[in-house]
Order: structure tokens, then C-alpha cells, then sequence
């Protein structure tokens, strides 16, 4: 099936998650363009609103060793609805808080009904998508994409009203994706058997997943001091801000979905990534230089998208391809080390500002992006074999894959299988 149809031609159920991806994806971006109203209008340090990304990303990387197990046991459905409920909960508390300490603790527990929902709704995509794994994986990167690309730009319209905006326009879009998904996605029941609280971290003993999670760890570094730190510096308005950034979420969208695949098939998997940490790395000291030169910030924040976009699919695919385990046991390991270092760098960057000088943070950024791809040359071998097994996988790696997700997402492995191999 083409990408267009994978697209276009899915059950309605399909689109009820899908939607609801797009709307959790939002969250990443949507605060960006009201940083500054945050530390302006709530009398907050740079440190202090840099908070809203760390204590959503590490209650995110905490939860994702544990969001297996609770998916394992409530069933695909169960586990999306209860992630989907806390989200709409604790962002709608964080739009009626009055301090920024109260606005950073119902971030995070936003971040732990993103860690559930993200742990169980490419499962459910691909158990109820035409077009196969690959269709389904076109879909949720679109999804992805997408909200990455609109967080941004809702994020600035609705902050113009006021800070609280974005807040309860999440908690809106995500009641209305709750209502799809009840509505519209069957319930398959617990899977056959439960996956263990442990599995995860017992996964990082495989040397090519841990290698590629630190490699992902000092790149987020990198990603996340721009995306969490950037905003300060730029001296922009609400609306330039969503503008900006709403530019660059289009090129992490593009890049992500078409850019990374023909990239990928011309040069390889690790050649690809050596060049795309390397300009990103480029692009991160030309922020250190010229910091406070809104212009060419600017420029800088939109053409990190490319690097970015290319660098989340293939190293994510990579990840999925050497993994020994099943992919949701990776995920999580992988989602765990790589937001942790997301997490961290926001508040670090403030942090560090505080105690030398603005340039500082990105400079660092662009050494933790330069060091990624020294990790990744070490891993040169594993990202060969991810390229030989895209290229030539096993007789049985779509059936495993079809087991792998029906499992997690409640054991009808025949149903998911059959759906993988009409093509």
C-alpha cells in the first residue's frame, strides 16, 4: 500500500488514536511560545519555567519502565483512556494554577499520562491499520510530525489571550480524543501475559540498544537545550515565537517522514546520522555565537528541524531493528535514557546562564551533539546490521513483529498478522 492510501484509507479507529497522538505530540512544543509570558507575568526565574519541560520529560523517562507493565495488564485500551484522563486532568489544573511551582508539578503529571498513552498507542495503531507495519509507522510518524509542527503555532495563538490558553486547549483536544477512542476503538482484553517492571532496564545490558540510548541521551541534550532554552535569548513576541517554531516543527515533520528514507537508502543508515548530528552540532554553536541575535536564531531554531526530524526516525529505527527484545521493552529502555537527558538540559541551560553567561548553554549543547556522534561511530557495526536487516530481514520478522504488538496490545496476534502481510 502506498503512503498516500496508509494515509488516507484507515478505519475510523485508526484516526481516533492518530488524533490523539497529534494532540499528546502538541504538548512537547505548545508551551515554547509562553516561556517568556511565564517568567514575566508570574514573576518566575528562567531556571524556575525551564521546569515545565524537566519535570514533564523525566516523569515521562521514569514512567516509561513501568508503563509496559500497566499496559501488560489493563489491555491497549484500558491503559490509553487512563493516559489520555491524567492529561486532561493535570493540564487543565496547570492552566487554573496562579504560581509557576504549582504549573511544574501538574506538568508532571501531564508527563505521566504522556508515558502511558505514548507506551501502548503505536500498538494500538498498528493492530488496527491497513497497509501493514510499515503504513502504521508512516501514520504515527506523520502524527508525530504534525504535532510537533502545530504544538508550536496553537501554542502561540492561544497564548496571545492569555498564558493559560494553551493549557486548557489541550485539556479540550484531549477530551474530545477521549470521546474517539472510547468510541471508536474496540477492546481487545488483557494481553496473554504480563511483561515485567524490570525488562526494561535488564534490556540495557544489550551493548547496541545502550550504546544508541546514550548516543540519543547527549543528542537530546542538544534538542532540548534548544527547544527549552531558546526562547529567552531570541527576544521575540508570543506569536513570532509560535511562528518560528511552528517553521521548524514542519521540518522535523518533513524530514522525519520522507527526508530520513531517502536519505537512508542512499547513504546508509550511519553516514546519515554522522552528517545530520554533525550540522546539527554546526548549527548549535552558531546559536552559542550569535545568541543574541534574533535574526539569526531565528534561522537557526527553523533549520534544526532537518537535522532533528532525521535524526528521531532513524535513530529510533535503529533502536527497534538491533534490539534483542521485543520492540515495546526497547522503547521503553530507549524512551527512558534519551528523555532523561531531554529532562535535564532546560533547567541546566538556566542554571548554568545564571552563574556565566548565555552562550554558555549552547556551547555545551553543540560538545553533547559532537560526543553523540563519537558514541555512534563505536556503534558502527550495530547501525550496519539495522541497515542489513532493513534491507533483508528474516523470513519471520513480520510475524514476530505482528506477535510483539498484538501481545502488548491484547493478544490477537492472528488478527494484527494477517493485517500486516495485506500489502
Amino acid at each position: 500500500m502506498s503512503s498516500r492510501s496508509s494515509l488516507t484509507s484507515q478505519p475510523a479507529a485508526v484516526y481516533a488514536v492518530a488524533f490523539a497522538c497529534v494532540v499528546s505530540f502538541m504538548g512537547i512544543g505548545l508551551v515554547d511560545p509562553i516561556l517568556p509570558a511565564l517568567r514575566d507575568q508570574l514573576d518566575a526565574t528562567e531556571s524556575q519555567v525551564t521546569l515545565l519541560f524537566t519535570s514533564y520529560l523525566v516523569v515521562t523517562a521514569v514512567a516509561m519502565l513501568v508503563t509496559g507493565a500497566i499496559s501488560s495488564r489493563f489491555g491497549a485500551k484500558r491503559t490509553l483512556v487512563i493516559g489520555l484522563v491524567l492529561i486532561i486532568v493535570f493540564a487543565a489544573a496547570a492552566g487554573s494554577s496562579g504560581s509557576i511551582e504549582a504549573i511544574v508539578a501538574f506538568r508532571a503529571g501531564w508527563g505521566l499520562g504522556n508515558a502511558l498513552f505514548i507506551a501502548t498507542s503505536l500498538a494500538a495503531i498498528v493492530s488496527s491499520a491497513r497497509g501493514g507495519f510499515a503504513g502504521a509507522i508512516i501514520l504515527y510518524e506523520a502524527a508525530l510530525g504534525l504535532g510537533i509542527a502545530a504544538g508550536p503555532l496553537i501554542g502561540g495563538a492561544l497564548g496571545n489571550l492569555s498564558w493559560r490558553g494553551p493549557f486548557y486547549g489541550v485539556a479540550v483536544l484531549m477530551s474530545i480524543a477521549l470521546v474517539a477512542i472510547v468510541w471508536r476503538l474496540p477492546d481487545t482484553g488483557r494481553p496473554a501475559h504480563s511483561s515485567s517492571i524490570t525488562a526494561p532496564l535488564r534490556a540495557l545490558r544489550h551493548r547496541g540498544l545502550l550504546t544508541l540510548s546514550i548516543a540519543a541521551l547527549l543528542y537530546n541534550w542538544g534538542f532540548f537545550t534548544m527547544l527549552g532554552y531558546a526562547p529567552f535569548p531570541m527576544g521575540l513576541g508570543i506569536t513570532q515565537l509560535g511562528l518560528v517554531f511552528f517553521a521548524w516543527g514542519l521540518l522535523v515533520a518533513f524530514f522525519s517522514v520522507v527526508g530520513a528514507p531517502w536519505l537512508q537508502d542512499r547513504l546508509g543508515t550511519a553516514l546519515t546520522l554522522y552528517l545530520a548530528f554533525g550540522a546539527f552540532a554546526l548549527d548549535l554553536a552558531a546559536m552559542a555565537i550569535w545568541t543574541t541575535d534574533a535574526v539569526i536564531m531565528s534561522c537557526c531554531v527553523i533549520a534544526a528541524g532537518i537535522a532533528i526530524g532525521i535524526n528521531n526516525t532513524l535513530t529510533t529505527q535503529a533502536v527497534m531493528t538491533v534490539s534483542p527484545v521485543e520492540r515495546s521493552v526497547a522503547s521503553a529502555s530507549y524512551g527512558f535514557v534519551r528523555f532523561i537527558g531531554g529532562g535535564l538540559a532546560p533547567f541546566a541551560a538556566g542554571r548554568i546562564v545564571q552563574h556565566s553567561s548565555v552562550h554558555v548553554p549552547f556551547a555545551i549543547a553543540a560538545v553533547a551533539v559532537l560526543a553523540a556522534i563519537g558514541v555512534l561511530a563505536s556503534a558502527h557495526r550495530t547501525l550496519a546490521e539495522a541497515d542489513r536487516e532493513l534491507h533483508h530481514p528474516g523470513a519471520d520478522t513480520e510475524s514476530d513483529v505482528a506477535e510483539e504488538v498484538a501481545d502488548e496490545f491484547g493478544g490477537a496476534a492472528g488478527a494484527v498478522d494477517e493485517i500486516i502481510h495485506t500489502r
